[in-house]
């Protein structure tokens, strides 16, 4: 029998709110913190909204997900189709927020299957595109695709900025800089350097 509870509309704003304020609770406090209380508290509304919105608490972990990865794969798809493929990938997977946020949602898929197959679903349209752009410019590069399997510096690329992120959380820093400037020495061999403007 299909239950005829109403679920907020997802254009509502009080819905948009309820999602950062989820958010900024998994950045701050991580996962463990969000509860129903826990956002009203932080959204200023009551805790019956919540639920109104998001039944259980995987519907709101997949949408706030969902949202934040929706809006980076449009930034993403974007930025590779300008002539710095390998530094937008390298920029979007060095992003402190977002890398932060995504190490919280693997540890949360550890407990709940619901947000583990959201995530591999992204994932796989995140690497496609990835890989789609990268094989599209390694012969104009030179870079050999033998040698350098643009499959592999996919994965490359988001796992450095993930495990610097996870040590520094421990209080480790030992070869970060070293890291992360022997991946830049790299691109700005194929791209250039990134020019900055004196606010960016």
């Amino acid at each position: 029998m299909t239950s005829s509870r109403r679920i907020g509309a997802t254009t509502s704003k009080t819905r948009a709110v309820l999602l950062t304020a989820t958010e900024q609770l998994m950045l701050e406090e991580g996962y463990a913190a969000v509860s129903s209380r826990r956002v009203a508290a932080r959204a200023g509304v009551k805790a019956s909204l919540v639920h109104y919105y998001f039944p259980t608490l995987d519907d709101l972990f997949i949408s706030v997900y969902r949202r934040r990865s929706e809006a980076n794969l449009q930034r993403l798809v974007e930025d590779l189709q300008r002539d710095r493929p390998l530094h937008a990938i390298w920029e979007y997977a060095s992003d402190p927020t977002g890398t932060a946020l995504t190490s919280e949602f693997l540890a949360l898929a550890n407990h709940r299957k619901a947000i583990q197959a959201e995530i591999a679903e992204v994932a796989d349209r995140f690497r496609k595109v990835q890989l789609e752009a990268l094989s599209g410019v390694f012969e104009g590069y030179g870079i050999d695709p033998e040698l350098f399997p643009p499959a592999a510096i996919a994965v490359l690329m988001a796992a450095i900025p993930r495990v610097i992120v996870i040590e520094e959380a421990l209080g480790m820093s030992a070869g970060h800089p070293e890291a992360r400037a022997l991946v830049e020495r790299y691109l700005e061999h194929f791209e250039g350097p990134v020019h900055r403007s004196a606010g960016g």
